[in-house]
């Protein structure tokens, strides 16, 4: 899978812009707040309708501009999808080869992406709900059903919060309503249980040999946590488990007037040597260790979908010491897969790693190929 071009009108500070790809690596070059960024962030709102960057809504609109649009062509095997996401301050818009999608889930999954950017710190350091995020983002890309449960899921959370508060202000409700509610909510969880389960075992399949590659060191692990413990993840196992942690703690809940158990409130956390990289690793481990769950994706994505994803480095080499920013490139060539990468130079980077790449120099919103 590969992006072929990508059109942007009124986005951020690019009244106008088509830019064509390469199939292979692609380095976006020039000072901080030149719009480098800007073109990435296009990339992820098209594949994924939003922004990596966090609480960024109309801010991508042109000042003075009322909306803004992006389309893009999608290449897989010798199929071309055209993509195009077009955004108010209110309203957001898709379609997929000039045919409107009306849901999400229809339209995820016609360009995968892998991100990473200087903000991917908080995968380790920030609350569970970023970690969660990334787990939803990742799995929604490879499965229309997992994003459709997760809706659903979710859905039936706020049904279940809102009738517990009614149940507590009125001790003759009918909590034969609640146990409805309940059955189909841990049918939706067992199946979220059991997808991220699944993916965190596919990432330790190379996250250990990608940080490796990059720092040289060993001993990195991604443990799936949850606020009820299962012996296994079998479907009866998480079932009659669940079951008995509701019943169990009814009143609580209650008290609370809201689910206090369940996959919304699942974690994962970076093992290093037996430690929590959190609290127990240098802030270069952490950069790493988050750059090998991603590359550790790349052919959980190709063996899923058939296809390789492309991969966005933001501003990635001055995350990185000189040393680990060629292993990294190293690492990308050895794939199959088309790479955008920003950077502000190109100094200590080894020429043959990067002599085949597209190289564009981005100044003021205006972008010139070399």
């Amino acid at each position: 899978m590969k992006i072929s071009n990508i059109g942007l009108v009124h986005f951020r500070n690019y009244l106008k812009l088509n830019l064509s790809f390469g199939p292979k690596m692609n380095i976006f070059v020039g000072d901080n707040a030149q719009g480098k960024t800007n073109v990435l962030e296009a990339i992820t709102i098209l594949a994924l309708t939003k922004s990596h960057r966090v609480g960024v809504s109309p801010n991508i609109i042109m000042f003075d501009k009322t909306k803004c649009k992006i389309s893009g062509s999608v290449k897989k095997e010798k199929i071309l999808t055209k993509l195009n996401v077009e955004i108010t301050d209110d309203t957001k818009k898709l379609s997929v080869n000039n045919t409107n999608i009306k849901k999400i889930a229809d339209y995820i999954g016609n360009l995968n992406v892998i991100v990473f950017t200087p903000d991917d710190l908080e995968i380790v350091k920030g609350s569970p709900n970023v970690r969660r995020n990334l787990l939803n983002i990742e799995l929604s890309q490879l499965s229309k059903d997992y994003l459709k449960v997760y809706n659903e899921y979710n859905k039936l959370l706020k049904t279940r919060n809102e009738y517990l508060k009614i149940l507590f202000n009125n001790s003759i409700a009918d909590t034969n309503y609640l146990d409805v509610i309940t059955e189909k909510l841990i049918d939706k969880a067992i199946f979220i249980y059991q997808k991220r389960k699944e993916y965190i075992d596919l990432i330790n399949l190379n996250v250990n040999s990608c940080f490796h590659e990059v720092s040289g060191d060993d001993g990195l692990k991604v443990n799936y946590v949850t606020n009820v413990n299962f012996d296994d993840y079998e479907y009866e196992t998480i079932r009659k488990k669940l079951k008995h942690t509701f019943k169990k703690n009814y009143l609580k809940e209650l008290n609370y007037g809201m689910t206090i158990y369940g996959p919304h409130r699942d974690d994962f956390i970076f093992e290093y040597n037996g430690n929590d990289l959190k609290y127990f690793g240098s802030q270069g481990q952490q950069k790493v260790a988050i750059l090998a769950f991603k590359l550790s994706e790349i052919p959980i994505f190709m063996n899923i979908t058939g296809t390789s994803p492309v991969l966005l480095l933001d501003d990635i080499f001055s995350e990185l010491d000189v040393k680990k920013r060629n292993k990294l490139l190293k690492m990308i060539q050895l794939h199959d897969m088309q790479s955008i990468i920003t950077t502000t130079d190109l100094r200590n980077i080894n020429k043959k790693y990067i002599e085949d790449a597209n190289v564009y120099f981005v100044k003021s919103g205006s972008i010139e190929r070399r």
